[in-house]
């Protein structure tokens, strides 16, 4: 299946491994480009760049498909030193960044000097168009549905995805809600030149996540997601749980007074306890409403072998039959 994204970043197909905290390691970015996709190690899961560089050097003896980086801008007063990720990213060979969190303007210069395409993930049309006009190569345009930070318009991407084809001139996939085969197809047919799945791939063999959390997703209904953080603009959709109730029992009680430093404990530090550890309780982690169309722990490979072979299916056999001989010829 080639598209504009295969053909962009040197892959076999159009499917794309997100960029996920603790669970963006060398061992699910490798299984995910050996299987023809793309795979991305989180680059700040690594807590300095020479941790990084290492994370790179053992992804590369895992494989010898094209990988990328991770990297997201976050809005805090005391930044990670991100000229130094880049430097190891560079250093390391990898020439495929994806961006997110806040606009990679200011290191742009830097990435595009290094040979390096990037891929920024977008939550709306404008800040797509703003990540094209600033010279990336592509975007990951995320709807309402994804797991993580959807923004604050709320636009599923039933509408967000045409909207996009509408606006923009480079390449971009769908993120949110894809998890199958059938998801490739609507990506494709809503002009999106592939998709980035997230939760679905947390829920694999190779994802180096507690055998808990990939039992939580398969367990999960596309009812069990919840957002918080609403009140102070930094929306994420998480999964619902123990922790999760509790935050948003302060959240209802501190109403538009709550600041972050009251639910610090339910949303700091929580990634190692859940993802390392298993405590499924431990606070809010992100998972897409997806959860509810996932109902198994494949291997990468067959994953994404069913997910391309479903495609083809729908594309050559149902939607060919439902025109067929019975189709409208309009002179």
């Amino acid at each position: 299946m080639k598209t504009r994204i295969t053909e962009l970043f040197g892959i076999r197909h159009p499917i794309i491994q997100g960029g996920m905290h603790f669970v963006g390691l060398a061992e699910l970015a490798s299984a995910v480009s050996n299987a023809g996709g793309l795979g991305l190690i989180t680059g700040l899961t690594q807590k300095t760049p020479e941790l990084l560089a290492k994370e790179i050097a053992r992804c590369r003896d895992m494989t010898d498909k094209p990988f990328g980086v991770n990297l997201t801008f976050l809005p805090t007063f005391a930044s990670p030193p991100y000229a130094e990720y880049i430097a190891a990213i560079a250093e390391g060979g990898v020439r495929i960044v994806e961006t997110a969190g806040r606009s990679p303007e200011q290191y742009m210069p830097a990435l595009k000097a290094s040979g390096i395409k990037v891929i920024h993930k977008c939550t709306s049309v404008r800040h797509a168009l703003k990540a094209q006009q600033i010279g990336c190569d592509a975007v990951s345009v995320d709807g309402f549905e994804c797991g993580g930070h959807p923004g604050e318009d709320d636009v599923p991407n039933m509408i967000l995805l045409p909207r996009a084809a509408d606006e923009l001139s480079i390449p971009f996939v769908a993120s949110g809600g894809m998890a199958d085969g059938r998801s490739l197809v609507a990506a494709l047919a809503l002009g999106a030149d592939g998709m980035n799945m997230g939760t679905r791939f947390v829920a694999t063999k190779e994802a180096p996540v507690h055998p808990n959390v990939k039992q939580a997703i398969v367990d999960a209904s596309e009812l069990d997601t919840r957002l918080v953080m609403r009140q102070l603009r930094n929306t994420e959709r998480v999964l619902k749980n123990a922790g999760v109730d509790a935050l948003m029992a302060v959240e209802r009680a501190k109403g538009a007074e709550i600041g972050i430093a009251d639910i610090r404990d339910f949303v700091g530090g929580v990634y190692p306890k859940v993802m390392v550890e298993g405590q499924m309780d431990a606070g809010a982690w992100s998972c897409g409403m997806v959860a509810g169309l996932i109902n198994d722990v494949p291997s990468v490979a067959d994953l994404l072998g069913r997910i391309v072979r479903e495609a083809e299916d729908i594309v050559s056999r149902r939607l060919s039959n439902l025109i067929g001989e019975s189709a409208l010829v309009v002179d």
